[in-house]
Formats: structure tokens, C-alpha cells, sequence
């Protein structure tokens, strides 16, 4: 059972009104609740508050926060795209009849609730100004406690602001890009990890910081894509190469349009060809792979391609 509260806030009584953070949770809500292939991954369950008549307060938000994190579901994520406060006592989520910030769900108060958690894996996002302060001990400047099983994802650091453009946060952007396969590994897997790189990277180090923690023993699947190469493909990587380390010898009856083309090694050429573009194989003294047969050069395995050879021959994937 995969659990996921998505949490929005546009409209707030006493402090500014936003105007992309319902539109972010929809987002989340989009790319999370299927996989890439159309099956269900998280039950959702979606909270906005758009305007005077459809507020999100404090208690409402909490025990919709404690029913995510009640259960021994396999995955509960939570993810919260509105206000941030922060303090000396601590940082907050604002809901929308916050009059001053430390009135708002104490950030304490919800790494409790997470810790506490029997789910086996706690996810928590928030793109919140000074969302990075998340599970840092209060007396204790720069220190995380964190229970075994729990993640946190921050748009920003404890003294940044989270920033939106053309009515959407920044971090949630790269959050949905990442979801949607930017963040996959070579089997379509994506993780909170890879999520993590892919935002880091595509923010530069005058912008907001995202911010990771973690405290676990193995990465969870956030979710699936269609690979950028097939499994049964993929496998055959130890089929091609005996060792990682070995060269693997062409000549021109790899290239279908030689003369002297044998139908097994074209087919095996044509899987060299799919590993060439996702960055397992590279032609050793050849521009490309078509030279190298024609030239009867070699290829080898890159740095990445070695690591799969691995996972493959240990059956790790």
C-alpha cells in the first residue's frame, strides 16, 4: 500500500495570498498517482485551499497528516506546497488562518509524527520557504534526527526562500520533471535520491538549495517509466562482453549495409548501437560505432556500462 497526502495552500486569511501552490499540487498529484506505463502507484489524496470557502487550518492539516502516517503502509508521502515560517523555536507550515508564523504546524511536530511512523518508508517534500530546517534538532544548529525509514526533500534551506515563476514553485518544476523520467536510472526506477541529483543540478549555487536528508538502509521506487532501453536488452550485456574489462573486437560483418553482414553479429550490433546512446559502450578509436565495424575497430564498455555489467551478473536487476 502506497500512501501520498498532496497539500496545496493559495489562499491564506492574514498573511500575502500565493498563486502557484494549489497549481503545484495538482501537478504532484498528476505524475504521482500512475506510473509511466498507466498502473496505479499512490492513492492520493489531494487538499487545496483555493479561496474563502475552501481553507486548510492547522488541526484539519494535521490529522490529515496523522491518518497519512497511522498505518503500516509500504510508502506514506507527504508533500506541502504553501507557506514556511521559521523561527528560533523551530520552523512551521502556515495554513490559511495563520495570523503570525509560529500559529502554523509546527515542523517538530510533524518529524515526530514521521519518526513515530509504522510505514516502512516516510517521504516527506515541501516546497516551503525555510523548509530546510526539517529535522534539525531544535537545540542543536546543523544536527538531524531522523528515524530509520525516513526521507525529506526541501525546496530550499532553513534561510532561503522558496521561489515561484510563471505561477509555479521553482523546485516543484524540476520535482515533476524528475518524476516524469528525468530522474530515471537505465530499468525506468526513480528514487528520492535521483529526484535529489536532478534537482541539484539544475540549480546553480547562487539559487535556492535544495535540501536532502535521509536516514535509510535501501532507496525506495517513487516511480516507474518506460527504460530508455529494454530489460531483456540490457541483460544481454553479459552475453556481448565476457568481462567488464574486455574489448570487444569488430569487423565489418557487424554493419548491416557491409557486403559481408552476418545476420548474428548485426543483431548484436544493433544492441551495441542502444548502448552507445544510453551511455554503456563507447568505439575505441573510431568517431562511431559504424567506423569501428567497417574499420574493424573495438568497443568497450564505459565506466557506467561496467556498473550494469555488474547489476546484470549479480542479478541485481
Amino acid at each position: 500500500m502506497r500512501k501520498a497526502l498532496i497539500v496545496g495552500i493559495d489562499y491564506y486569511e492574514n498573511v500575502s495570498c500565493l498563486h502557484g501552490c494549489v497549481n503545484d499540487a495538482h501537478s504532484v498529484k498528476a505524475i504521482i498517482e500512475r506510473h509511466g506505463d498507466g498502473t496505479i502507484n499512490f492513492g492520493v489524496n489531494l487538499i487545496t485551499a483555493t479561496g474563502p470557502d475552501s481553507q486548510l487550518k492547522r488541526r484539519e492539516l494535521k490529522d490529515n497528516i496523522q491518518k497519512l502516517f497511522n498505518d503500516d503502509s509500504d510508502i506514506a508521502l507527504f508533500y506541502f506546497a504553501g507557506h514556511g515560517y521559521i523561527e528560533s523555536s523551530g520552523g512551521y507550515l502556515i495554513t490559511s488562518e495563520c495570523e503570525g508564523g509560529d500559529d502554523g504546524l509546527s515542523l517538530n511536530e510533524l518529524m515526530l509524527m514521521a519518526n513515530e511512523s509504522k510505514a516502512k518508508s516516510k517521504v516527506i517534500i515541501l516546497d516551503s520557504c525555510h523548509s530546510g530546517i526539517l529535522g534539525n534538532l531544535p537545540a542543536i544548529k546543523d544536527s538531524a534526527l531522523l528515524a530509520e525509514g525516513v526521507t525529506i526533500l526541501t525546496a530550499s534551506s532553513s534561510d532561503q526562500y522558496a521561489q515561484e515563476i510563471n505561477g509555479s514553485g521553482v523546485f516543484t518544476s524540476l520535482l515533476v520533471d524528475a518524476m516524469s523520467g528525468g530522474s530515471s536510472n537505465l530499468v525506468g526506477d526513480i528514487t528520492p535520491a535521483s529526484i535529489y541529483a536532478h534537482i541539484d543540478q539544475s540549480l546553480g549555487p547562487w539559487e535556492q538549495r535544495p535540501i536532502f536528508k535521509t536516514n535509510v538502509k535501501n532507496f525506495t521506487t517513487l516511480r516507474k517509466v518506460h527504460p530508455p532501453i529494454q530489460l531483456c536488452d540490457l541483460k544481454k550485456i553479459i552475453e556481448i562482453f565476457e568481462d567488464p574489462s574486455v574489448y570487444l573486437q569488430l569487423d565489418p560483418s557487424y554493419e548491416p549495409t557491409s557486403e559481408s553482414a552476418n545476420e548474428i553479429n548485426t543483431d548484436t550490433f544493433s544492441i551495441l548501437q542502444k548502448y552507445v546512446k544510453v551511455n554503456l559502450v563507447t568505439p575505441v578509436d573510431a568517431e562511431h560505432m559504424y567506423y569501428a565495424a567497417i574499420e574493424s575497430k573495438q568497443c568497450k564498455l564505459t565506466v557506467l556500462g561496467a556498473h550494469y555489467w555488474k547489476l546484470v551478473k549479480k542479478e541485481r536487476i
